[in-house]
């Protein structure tokens, strides 16, 4: 199995910009797809981003397509989240996702390990 950390959430300016990171360990060496989700406060746990294993696939929640970037690096076992252009919200926990399938799902069921999530907090 694999362990899955996040970091990188805080506090930013509406407009700015951050960037999370999800260490992986553990079962490394097999190929897995990896996600980001979010949940703010009393709402359901959203997708925001999945990319497979060798990059190539990505898939974005329509929300943030187009000033969201996910992207990993194999040889760190870490995935990116690169987030610009941030909107004022609710703070959020954003959770790193991954599973063996390797497929780029945006169901949370699609993915068998999770993080312990990172804070995002936009003021406005």
């Amino acid at each position: 199995q694999v362990q899955l950390v996040e970091s990188g959430g805080g506090l930013v300016q509406a407009g700015g910009s951050l960037r999370l990171s999800c260490a992986a360990s553990g079962r490394t060496s097999s190929s897995y797809a990896m996600a980001w989700f979010r949940q703010a406060s009393g709402k359901e746990r959203e997708f925001v981003a999945a990319i497979s294993w060798s990059g190539g696939r990505t898939y974005y929640a329509p929300y943030v397509k187009g000033r969201f970037t996910i992207s990993r690096d194999n040889a760190k076992t870490t995935v990116y989240l690169q987030m610009n252009s941030l909107k004022p919200e609710a703070p959020a926990v954003y959770y790193c996702a991954a599973d063996y399938s390797d497929n780029v799902g945006v169901k949370q069921y699609e993915y068998s390990y999770w993080g312990q999530g990172t804070q995002v907090t936009v003021s406005s």
